[in-house]
């Protein structure tokens, strides 16, 4: 028996295994996060970034990117779906009330006045803002932006958010000898980037008069 364990283990490369379970969570991690937007994709996408960076085998790099751009991208769409649904029904939905719980008043009123002046590039920008998502998909959803509109503008803005944190990973990649420490680089970097918003909001909060 131990041959035999011993036999399989060197017959599926790491690498290999690596892939096997890599991709398809990060597929199924983004795709929630989207759907669910209190998951830090972004710090995913960087920490695949750096494990594909540390890897021989070929198109690793571009796999992460399609996969992460792809996933992006079909979550976003099923929850502007289930916006839109909330939108047309009497009672609303859960998913237009997480939406709107997560686009504070001022936020909102700023996405409106940006989409009504440049259009699809808010939606591009959007992805790539912190917390700046869901307050540009909810004015889309106000401004009844049909399906087809918000699915062509989500299209470069999930290309340029996969390809803008996978840089990042790739940076804490090579800066670091060992994957792990790349990981946690990106990790951090990612995290500071997605919070530096807010708390510079409730920095400047108490000096209004």
């Amino acid at each position: 028996m131990r041959h035999v364990l011993a036999a399989a283990a060197t017959t599926v490369p790491p690498e290999s295994t690596q892939q096997a379970i890599g991709y398809p969570s990060l597929f199924l991690l983004v795709l929630i996060g989207a759907l669910v937007p209190v998951v830090p994709t972004g710090a995913l996408v960087s920490s695949a970034a750096v494990v594909a960076f540390h890897q021989t085998a070929p198109f690793s790099m571009a796999l992460v990117f399609a996969v992460a751009a792809l996933a992006a991208f079909l979550g976003d769409v099923a929850l502007y779906w289930l916006g839109r649904r909330g939108m047309n029904s009497k009672n609303g939905s859960r998913w237009l009330a997480a939406i709107r719980d997560r686009a504070p008043e001022d936020r909102l009123a700023q996405a409106q006045e940006k989409l009504a002046d440049h259009g699809v590039a808010v939606l591009v920008l959007s992805r790539l803002v912190p917390a700046g998502r869901i307050p540009v998909m909810l004015a889309c959803l106000m401004a009844k932006w049909p399906m087809r509109r918000f699915a062509r503008g989500d299209v470069p803005a999930c290309l340029a958010w996969a390809a803008t944190y996978q840089l990042i990973g790739v940076l804490g990649g090579s800066l670091f000898e060992e994957p792990w420490e790349g990981v946690a680089a990106a990790v951090v970097l990612t995290v500071a980037i997605s919070t530096a918003p807010s708390v510079w909001r409730r920095v400047r909060r108490p000096a209004r008069p």
